[in-house]
């Protein structure tokens, strides 16, 4: 037989193939989008077990001597006020279709302002006040870079990143680490009250603060305009275009909003730790994509999920404090590498259909 007869008949075979049925398609549909639905919290479980029966007992934060101890997720849930507080408008922004890697630095840098405030005798609310707007500064020139110059947004944000830290580490006085009280000036000890006193079940103000956030995104997300031109910017510019959406008066929001709640986080580490450090940010930026991407955002921008953000965010803390119980600090790098590789590879697999489609 002729390789011409054998390469029609391949050809003829190959197009008699049985598609599959409506409701097979369906029905394979339907399980994409249950397993989108609901594997972040599968992947929450699964670390919280994991996690559950190791032997976690050699540091203080787990003295109990088990992950789900009151103590430990207490003080779990401490630790994470800062990314809860800035993941949920880290989400919105790349829903737009953007990013921001200067989150980190602008946080710092906000921690230092706040702290060199209090040291100096200024109230707390005032502070608090002069930090926050400090905070939409940062974001707003974030904006001005991406959407007026027309920067890319990670060139954009990786010189905003560095000049926010050089910033903060000119702030600190030469032969310090950080802003910090001394014999002669002691810092307020009530500094360290809106992050570290109890206020109900064992959980600070910043901690509720950082609930209320969470609350207001999610419903900015699903229920405001704001929330649908965020992902109408981010499925598809030209048809947000078309239809008239002001992309660049939405996405220059959308950084002012991160840059506030860079600089609230930024206080709630300062009030932590009951001192200004210029590198106490290092490292939000790399959370915060990691959070977004086991959330199931696409990085391409158009969908997201902040309340699934947040469970990420939980996951994050979860594996960063239980490894810090479990494997030397110099394998800490390696496994968040890993983490952020699953995040991404999940992340892929869930949105697929988008970039295919």
């Amino acid at each position: 037989m002729s390789k011409a007869l054998l390469t029609r008949d391949y050809i003829t075979m190959k197009s008699v193939q049985p598609e599959a049925s409506p409701f097979q398609l369906e029905r394979s549909a339907a399980l994409r989008a249950n397993i989108k639905r609901f594997y972040i919290y599968v992947v929450l479980a699964l670390v919280v077990f994991a996690f559950s029966v190791a032997k976690l007992d050699q540091v203080d934060l787990f003295e109990r001597g088990h992950f789900l101890s009151p103590d430990s997720i207490i003080n779990l849930l401490r630790s994470a006020v800062p990314i809860l507080t800035v993941s949920g408008a880290f989400t919105l922004l790349m829903i737009s279709g953007y990013i921001d890697l200067s989150v980190g630095s602008a946080m710092s840098l906000s921690a230092v302002v706040f702290a060199l405030m209090i040291l100096n005798g200024v109230g707390f609310l005032p502070a608090l006040v002069i930090t926050l707007m400090v905070g939409i500064g940062l974001g707003a020139l974030n904006g001005l870079l991406v959407m007026k110059l027309r920067i890319t947004p990670v060139i954009a944000t990786l010189v905003t990143l560095s000049l926010y830290k050089g910033t903060a580490l000119l702030i600190v006085p030469d032969g310090l680490s950080a802003i910090k009280g001394s014999t002669e000036r002691p810092m307020p000890a009530w500094i360290n009250n809106y992050a570290r006193a109890d206020v109900l079940f064992g959980l600070p103000l910043a901690f509720y603060v950082a609930v209320l956030v969470i609350v207001a995104l999610v419903v900015v997300q699903r229920k405001t305009i704001l929330g649908k031109y965020a992902a109408a910017i981010g499925g598809n510019p030209t048809a947000a275009a078309l239809s008239g959406i002001n992309a660049v008066l939405v996405v220059w929001l959308l950084y002012i909003i991160v840059g506030f709640f860079a600089a609230l986080a930024g206080v709630a580490r300062a009030s932590y730790m009951s001192l200004g450090d210029p590198l106490s940010g290092d490292g939000m930026e790399l959370a915060c994509i990691i959070a977004v991407l086991l959330g199931g955002t696409a990085f391409s921008g158009g969908e997201g999920s902040v309340a699934k953000t947040i469970v990420g965010a939980i996951i994050i803390m979860c594996v960063t404090i239980g490894l810090m119980t479990v494997i030397p600090a110099y394998w800490q790098n390696l496994a968040t590498g890993t983490v952020l590789l699953t995040a991404v590879a999940l992340n892929h697999l869930l949105v697929r259909e988008k970039v295919t489609g």
